[in-house]
């Protein structure tokens, strides 16, 4: 028998924001006209060097390639874990088998220790960091309320490959206080592993925002 999840929508004064993608990156359109760019762009800035070297070194063929196949699975993979948690009896109809594969390296985490749902793949800024993005999943993780986002990964990652990861989620839990004026200091993320188990990461927001308001002054200057 498949979990039923409780959902508990939050009302956020929109239904959602428009996006735009720029030269510069994806940009939100914020209610009042305001544009604000993405945090995935803001934070993908801080990796770019590296991303350019990594490009050089396989070539730009097999680089597409590979950015490609991963941006579809991610993707898909999201899509499915939105399905089964909006308890959508046909959430499998139409995913490959390594995408279903995917996402049950992930179900027996999220039946366990995901709780009530407050949004999935909501649009949130915030005028204080002047960033939008979109959030996988607000709900309760072990009894916390959290942040919660998805991914997918060929190996296991070390946390200190992954500190954008942690800055994101920093960011979207500051967005949705300001939205919502609830905080969220529990930062959730999941990572399906190929042919591994799942990895858990859980960390505090405020153990981030520092390291997040600084990628912000570095994207800006």
């Amino acid at each position: 028998m498949r979990k039923k999840f409780k959902h508990n929508p939050v009302d956020l004064g929109y239904s959602d924001l428009k996006s735009t993608t720029t030269d510069s990156g994806r940009k939100y359109v914020g209610p009042d006209g305001q544009l604000y760019p993405s945090v995935t762009t803001v934070l993908g800035a801080l990796k770019k060097q590296s991303i350019l070297e990594w490009r050089q070194r396989v070539g730009e063929k097999e680089a597409n390639k590979i950015s490609r196949r991963a941006s579809s699975r991610g993707t898909a993979v999201h899509n499915m874990i939105e399905k089964y948690i909006d308890n959508d009896p046909e959430y499998t109809e139409g995913y490959l088998p390594n995408i279903i594969s995917d996402f049950q390296n992930l179900k027996p985490i999220l039946d366990q220790r995901l709780d009530v749902v407050y949004a999935q793949e909501a649009a949130l800024y915030s005028d204080h960091l002047r960033l939008a993005g979109r959030v996988d999943c607000v709900g309760y993780f072990d009894g916390k309320r959290s942040i919660i986002d998805f991914k997918t990964s060929l190996k296991p990652k070390r946390k200190e490959w992954i500190e954008n990861y942690f800055m994101q989620a920093a960011a979207y839990a500051i967005m949705w206080e300001e939205r919502t004026r609830v905080p969220v200091t529990q930062l959730v993320v999941l990572i399906s592993v190929d042919n591994e188990s799942p990895q858990v990461f859980i960390e505090h927001r405020d153990n981030w925002t520092e390291k997040l308001l600084d990628a912000i002054e570095a994207y800006k200057r």
